[in-house]
């Protein structure tokens, strides 16, 4: 009688315990437990102040934080910014922070600065990739960042963060400011993204779109996880359909496409 080969289980590319963030005497994130696995991508919704930006600065160790974070399977609390990016933990934050006097190409050549310096000349093969991926980048490419729309902006955060070939890309408020139809475009990106190996953390209020492309699902309300789950369920959720997806829900103003 032949044995069984039990199925080999992945483990979390980034793994969250007990993690709580405090500004002052005022706690902002109360023992968060998150987990993303290769391949996966995870959202995290809720509404203005429950914490989500604050979620993203203490993973990217921007800010001090309690609890255990692992990245890769090693413990990255006293890691510095820039050695997680190099082990590729990489974040698009919600302003974008473009350089904007600079041109196109060269916002997307500083996004692979950590490979240029080691000496990897690969990351000429990644700005093609990045141009195939938005080619409206590419016809822009010698224009000024700040000359940009609202949704090439976005696109060139995406792509710059891209450049430095991360395991796990992690993006706040992608949506934000963005019309219906561009927000749609930038969120089938992150299919492609995915079929690359990217493993992607989305942060976002625009909850409708976000549980659309999304595997697994966390809502972020006063620093809490109130509710955790596969995307498709939580969609389907009375208490998420309330809140932020039926047409008289309280953040419905803030919902598009």
């Amino acid at each position: 009688m032949s044995q069984v080969t039990p199925l080999k289980v992945k483990p979390a590319l980034l793994n969250v315990e007990d993690l709580c963030v405090s500004y002052g005497q005022v706690d902002a994130l109360h023992h968060v437990d998150l987990s993303l696995k290769e391949g996966q991508l995870i959202t995290v919704i809720g509404p203005n102040g429950a914490g989500k930006s604050t979620l993203l600065s203490a993973l990217m160790g921007l800010l001090p934080a309690r609890g255990t974070i692992r990245f890769d399977g090693q413990p990255h609390q006293q890691s510095s910014v820039e050695s997680l990016v190099e082990r590729g933990l990489v974040l698009v934050p919600e302003k974008r922070e473009l350089f904007t006097s600079m041109s196109v190409e060269d916002n997307l050549k500083l996004g692979a600065f950590l490979r240029y310096r080691k000496g990897d000349g690969s990351y000429k093969f990644t700005l093609d990739e990045i141009y195939s991926l938005f080619p409206r980048l590419l016809e822009r490419r010698h224009q000024q960042a700040g000359t940009l729309s609202g949704g090439e902006r976005q696109m060139l955060a995406i792509g710059r963060a891209m450049m430095s070939k991360p395991k796990v890309l992690m993006l706040d408020e992608p949506s934000l400011g963005l019309a219906p139809l561009i927000t749609r475009d930038i969120f089938r990106i992150f299919n492609d993204l995915r079929c690359q190996g990217v493993s992607i953390l989305l942060i976002e209020q625009n909850a409708r779109a976000a549980l659309k492309v999304a595997d697994y699902a966390y809502v972020l309300e006063g620093g809490k996880i109130a509710l955790q789950g596969p995307a498709a369920e939580l969609a389907n959720d009375s208490r998420v359909i309330d809140a932020y997806l039926g047409v008289a829900s309280k953040h419905q103003e803030r919902l598009t496409g």
